[in-house]
């Protein structure tokens, strides 16, 4: 077995002392650029890769920034990872991602097992971590950043948007068009809250002007094989489903753009003219909708802008300026009607 390279190995191909060395691998300002760039050539032919966890007994954590994120099965997390990165790019700080799938208990494990290698800040995803995973945080003894929600009680810092008022907003848009049958399809409501909250907000806009929900499948009492299916693929039976049970809709919210691009699926094939007949509404903009332009509406979300945010709060509070670093930064979505926008209200 061949010796692993040591610190000693870089400061003698790249012709500098070992101090110099260790300081030029940590992005110390101190090291002129030309050394910098010396040393890593060296460490790089040479095939050094340091001890991580040698350097957190002495620093008391690693150069590592925990991410929690609850899916990966569309764009958004990978989106707000993205911004994450682009964030921490020429600093000495890397990213480690976990995904818990929508699992309480297993967002507990990822966060126990990243603390136990001593990051150096952690960003997790939502609010609504039960009490013995909001211990953890609050003693983590470490910058933490919450993200994609800002309806509850952060632990420190947050970035966000209220998912309540997400929900809101988009009803009031979709009714001031004249919508007024809507109905409801959504997914695993009981693990992921957030959808959950947009479902409530779309509610409490409705009951504000005296209306409800003409029928709504949020996934509560899902069978195995539904469980199994892909987010279009569910969109596509629940939208059938519903629109057998109601077939007077002018409108159908979906917690979120796949369960929406589904529903368009179905309607496609149904022959039944979206947006003129029936509306689709969904969530965040995924690029999923851009293959029918303007036929999903939709609530865009700044998904990279909250990663890129997240990971600067963890830079600032580093650096020992946290002080001039706000706890709550709110990046409120946009709203995108699509070809709704062009259709007179309904009522009239």
């Amino acid at each position: 077995m061949k010796n692993r390279k040591t610190l000693a190995d870089v400061a003698a191909e790249a012709g500098v002392s070992k101090m110099t060395a260790s300081r030029a691998l940590r992005g110390d300002k101190d090291v002129s650029q030309a050394n910098v760039e010396r040393v890593k050539l060296a460490a790089r032919e040479i095939g050094y890769y340091g001890n991580q966890f040698a350097s957190s007994l002495s620093s008391k954590h690693t150069d590592l920034i925990g991410v929690v994120v609850p899916s990966l099965s569309n764009i958004v997390f990978p989106q707000v990872m993205s911004g994450v990165t682009d964030a921490l790019k020429g600093t000495a700080l890397q990213p480690v991602f976990g995904v818990t799938d929508y699992d309480s208990d297993a967002e507990y494990d990822t966060l126990r097992n990243m603390l136990s290698w001593r990051p150096a800040g952690l960003i997790v995803t939502g609010l609504d971590q039960p009490p013995e995973t909001r211990r953890l945080l609050a003693d983590a003894g470490v910058p933490v950043v919450q993200i994609m929600d800002i309806d509850g009680d952060p632990v420190d810092a947050c970035v966000g948007f209220s998912h309540t008022e997400a929900g809101y907003d988009i009803a009031t848009a979709l009714l001031e068009k004249g919508l007024r049958r809507i109905g409801y399809v959504g997914r695993k409501l009981d693990q992921d809250l957030r959808a959950a909250k947009r479902k409530q907000g779309f509610k409490t806009a409705l009951r504000d002007r005296g209306l409800t929900f003409k029928d709504a499948i949020d996934g509560s009492d899902l069978t195995d094989d539904m469980i199994a299916l892909s987010s279009v693929d569910y969109g596509r039976r629940m939208t059938t489903e519903l629109l057998r049970r109601q077939p007077d809709l002018d409108c159908i919210y979906f917690s979120n753009d796949d369960l929406a691009f589904g529903g368009l699926c179905h309607c496609i094939a149904a022959g039944i003219d979206v947006p003129n007949q029936i509306a689709l509404a969904g969530f965040n903009a995924l690029g999923i909708i851009e293959g029918f332009p303007g036929k999903i509406a939709t609530s865009r979300t700044a998904r990279k802008t909250i990663g890129e945010q997240a990971a600067r709060m963890i830079l600032k509070t580093l650096e020992r300026s946290a002080a001039d670093t706000s706890k709550l930064t709110i990046l409120k979505p946009e709203i995108v009607l699509g070809e709704l926008e062009t259709i007179n209200n309904k009522s009239e």
